[in-house]
């Protein structure tokens, strides 16, 4: 955690029209909605929507962390997940505690999704809380792996009906 400031001052945000009152309370990216697969590969996209939401009056972050199962087989009827309901809400909490560490708001989801439908369950709690941004980060992958095994950030972008914000990762 004692990290995180660095990351924060490495990360150089311009976002289009943040600065300017919409409306006369704010920029038109108060709510913002981070997807968390974990807190040192999300590091970079919490700073950045820290970083746009403290520029904002009233911003509040919503940090979703997405619980994947694998559907059910024949020979195994119930549904096998990755993590149990504890695990997930440590992992959600420990960046909640990074981001009120850098004096933002924010509240905590945890969605059950199967495998497949991992990009679609964060567009959809993303129209279900009305954000108006998502943030997250993207893995650096060569262009022809992402066109073969598919990225779901990308997927993300597709089905988002709100401006998503990709950051690069710096993690190699």
């Amino acid at each position: 955690m004692a990290d995180l400031p660095a990351v924060i001052g490495n990360v150089e945000v311009a976002v289009p029209g943040t600065d300017l009152p919409a409306f006369g309370d704010g920029s038109s990216f108060r709510r913002i909605l981070v997807p968390v697969s974990s807190p040192g590969r999300s590091a970079d996209a919490l700073a950045t929507a820290t970083r746009i939401c403290a520029s904002t009056i009233n911003g509040v972050l919503r940090l979703v962390h997405v619980r994947i199962y694998d559907p059910p087989v024949a020979r195994c009827p119930g549904r096998f997940y990755l993590e149990t309901r504890g695990e997930a809400a440590a992992l959600i909490d420990e960046s909640l505690l990074i981001v009120w560490g850098c004096g933002a708001t924010a509240t905590t989801a945890v969605v059950d999704a199967p495998r497949s439908e991992l990009a679609a369950a964060i567009a959809r709690e993303a129209s279900a809380w009305r954000a108006d941004m998502i943030v997250l980060t993207r893995r650096r992958r060569p262009a022809l792996s992402r066109l073969v095994l598919g990225s779901v950030a990308d997927q993300i972008m597709r089905a988002a009906i709100c401006p998503v914000l990709t950051v690069p990762s710096n993690r190699r």
